[in-house]
């Protein structure tokens, strides 16, 4: 089966036991997704099946949002309820102090990720060096903030939802209202992604193929049997000619090309639509 469509994947499993499950359901093995969610959030997971798995890299899955609810004086190592050690009691503030506290966020943002993350250090994932109690210590990293919105305060629980680029963390997001309130601890109690880019959960509806990738579409001008058959292309055949991959239309199927140094290289071929 080919298939991508955006499924919804609910707080408290990981998103591979998760896949599994679409797996068990569409009865067939052959599965990925895009984009990991932790065990504890929940929201829109990018799902293939079959060759459809190829294409992730060539979708329009930014900018992303996501929902929030941050809990003001938890401290916890993951920033998020899944390892709470302590809990403090801090005062009340007021709302415009809050709001100007998320607003703060928009923008180009320097910052270190969790170290609860699935980042890299020589080899290895950071969550996995974390939950050995081995030392951690990451680079900090760069995210886009498009846009922040304060949603509800009620003390102290912070709801807000973030439009950020590829890669943001969203906890770091939390932990970072909470220090310029004046609060040292901070962690989400709820995490929810709502798009990646254009997609949004709508049952599980098989995605256009053609309408969803963030690449543009070339046209080929000579003998449409090599694309058909995989033929190697020659440059002057395309109508665009700059460096970059491409899609083109085969009718049931498209292919996907990049041209480089003068050379067009298949990506993919005859992925059925």
């Amino acid at each position: 089966m080919n298939r991508l469509f955006v499924a919804y994947k609910p707080s408290g499993i990981g998103s591979n036991k998760f896949l599994y499950t679409l797996k068990r359901k569409y009865q067939d093995k052959k599965a990925g997704f895009a984009g990991t969610l932790d065990p504890f959030a929940k929201g829109v997971l990018l799902v293939g099946f079959g060759s459809h798995t190829k294409l992730f890299r060539f979708l329009n899955k930014t900018p992303k949002t996501y929902r929030a609810t941050l809990w003001l004086g938890a401290k916890s190592d993951s920033l998020d309820i899944e390892m709470i050690d302590e809990v403090f009691i801090v005062d009340a503030l007021p709302l415009n102090v809050i709001e100007e506290a998320v607003q703060s966020l928009e923008g180009e943002l320097e910052y270190e990720p969790p170290i609860f993350s699935a980042k890299r250090i020589n080899g290895q994932r950071a969550y996995d060096l974390a939950r050995a109690g081995k030392k951690v210590e990451l680079n900090k990293i760069n995210s886009t903030i498009y846009e922040t919105k304060l949603l509800h305060y009620c003390h102290p629980y912070v709801t807000f939802e973030a439009t950020v680029s590829e890669g943001t963390y969203i906890r770091s997001l939390g932990r970072m209202i909470a220090q310029k309130v004046g609060i040292e601890h901070g962690s989400l109690s709820m995490l929810e992604r709502l798009c990646e880019g254009q997609f949004v959960y709508e049952n599980e509806k098989a995605l256009d193929i053609k309408k969803s990738l963030s690449i543009v579409q070339n046209f080929y001008l000579g003998d449409y049997d090599n694309v058909r058959y995989g033929r190697v292309l020659a440059l002057e055949d395309l109508k665009l000619q700059d460096e970059g991959s491409y899609w083109l239309d085969n009718g049931d199927n498209i292919s996907i090309i990049t041209i480089s140094q003068g050379r067009v290289k298949y990506e993919l071929g005859r992925i059925q639509c």
